[in-house]
Formats: C-alpha cells, structure tokens, sequence
C-alpha cells in the first residue's frame, strides 16, 4: 500500500476511535506531526492503532507508565498533549 493510502487510513482510524477524548487526543495527534512522519514512524503509529483507547490515553497524560515497545520521541510527542484543539 502506498505512503498516501496508508495515512488516509491511519486519519481515519486516529479519528474514530470510539469517544471523543480519544478522537480529539490521537486524531489530534495525528493532524500535527503525521506529514513529516517516516515510514518507521508511521509503522509506530499503526501498531497503537491496535492498542486500547483507555491505554493510549493513560500513556498520553502519564497515568499509567508506558510500556518499553511505546517508550520513544513518538510518545513522547504523544506525551506533551500541545496538539489537542481547544475552542474557545
């Protein structure tokens, strides 16, 4: 599958995720850092993708300690949760 096929897929799946704390926090995520993502960074993604919701969450705002396969600059990306939209 191509690189564009591959993140219109991930697009998708990043924004229904099933409530909208994990639409807005990994779709979000996804709108700000995916353009410049490498294919060993978009692999990263994919592979969450399959991860529960309440787990990636937990990650993301430090609930729960994240597992060494997570553990890297795309989590910590993930981590600093500056790419939530907020209206006003």
């Amino acid at each position: 599958m191509d690189r564009e096929t591959r993140l219109k897929r991930l697009r998708f799946r990043a924004w229904h995720r099933g409530t909208k704390e994990a639409d807005l926090l990994v779709g979000g995520f996804f709108d700000r850092y995916s353009n410049g993502w490498n294919d060993e960074q978009i692999g990263w993604f994919e592979a969450l993708m399959n991860e529960q919701d309440v787990d990636i969450m937990a990650w993301a705002i430090g609930s729960a300690p994240v597992p060494e396969q997570w553990r890297g600059e795309m989590m910590n990306r993930l981590q600093r949760v500056d790419y939530i939209p907020i209206s006003e």
